[in-house]
């Protein structure tokens, strides 16, 4: 058993972040499994030391927002807690929500699905929306941990060519995978689960001969997938697991396009019972508004007979 205390400023934070009669500490205590104890203006926080830690931090992710927005907290800024239709609040409060009606749709199948296939243009939400509902899964005590992994293609550059060790060259590949995890857990917290292993992120190829129990399995930029690795890939699905498979068709780098796994899965999968495939399309992009222009106009320009 490990015991931290917080020292909270006056007694307007502490009503702040305990909540109308204490309500935030109890969800706390629900969420992390420990006791938290209020008493003037000193938080203190029992339980296993991993645990105490994840609170720690959840409180002074708390403190943060609550100093930026000064505005009260609800235990819907608890984070990581799903409110509403959220499927999940970050660190600092922002609500992850589908925002058109078929990430709405996407967002349901992961959540009820155990394989879900998601195809559809940048800035959809796939992996954003994915990750969001895969820290939901695990908040709910649903799955033990958090599988990310994605093909490492050479786009450009060759990996040989480039400075530093395996890891080092891998990690832009990565990179995109991390910064979904920042921004909704914040980097400490990341950082923490990554460490105790409850996060995983992996080249694809690293995921033969293993079988994941309890998980919760993102393959990203699944496009880059040849049949081989995508057949494998599904294969290390384990009891108590669930699967996401995201990508877009029109951005494959593999040599041979048509060797795409994603390209066939659609079709190898379909009729199977319990298996989702979602098509997202333009109209789900939520960045800059840019952005669906541009989409547009390549789609116009691969159109035409040249």
């Amino acid at each position: 058993m490990a015991t931290r205390k917080v020292h909270l400023k006056d007694s307007q934070e502490a009503l702040l972040l305990f909540g109308q009669h204490d309500k935030n500490l109890r969800a706390l205590e629900q969420s992390y499994s420990v006791q938290i104890f209020g008493r003037g203006h000193v938080l203190s926080i029992r339980g296993a030391p991993g645990r105490v830690e994840k609170a720690l931090l959840a409180i002074e992710e708390m403190r943060e927002n609550l100093g930026k927005e000064n505005r009260g907290v609800g235990i819907e800024a608890i984070p990581p807690e799903v409110s509403g239709e959220a499927a999940y609040t970050s660190a600092l409060g922002k609500s992850i929500r589908a925002k058109t009606s078929m990430q709405k749709v996407y967002v349901s199948a992961v959540m009820k699905s155990d394989l879900v296939v998601a195809i559809g243009p940048a800035g959809t939400g796939k992996t954003y929306l994915a990750v969001a509902c895969a820290l939901a899964t695990l908040k709910a005590g649903e799955i033990s941990r958090i599988v990310l992994t994605r093909p490492v293609v050479e786009a450009g550059e060759k990996l040989g060519f480039l400075p530093g060790d395996f890891y080092e060259k891998v990690n832009p590949y990565l990179q995109p995978l991390y910064d979904a995890f920042y921004a909704m857990l914040g980097p400490d917290r990341f950082r923490l689960y990554r460490d105790e292993g409850t996060i995983e992120i992996v080249p694809l190829a690293y995921m033969r001969g293993r079988t994941l129990e309890n998980a919760f399995i993102i393959l990203d930029e699944g496009q880059n997938a040849t049949p081989e690795q995508m057949k494998m890939f599904l294969t290390r699905m384990g009891m108590g697991s669930k699967v996401v498979v995201n990508g877009d068709v029109t951005q494959i780098d593999l040599e041979n396009k048509r060797h795409s796994g994603l390209v066939q899965l659609p079709i190898i999968l379909k009729g199977i019972p319990d298996i989702q495939i979602i098509y997202l399309t333009e109209s789900d992009v939520v960045r800059h508004g840019l952005v669906k222009e541009v989409l547009r106009a390549y789609g116009d320009w691969e159109k035409r007979d040249v």
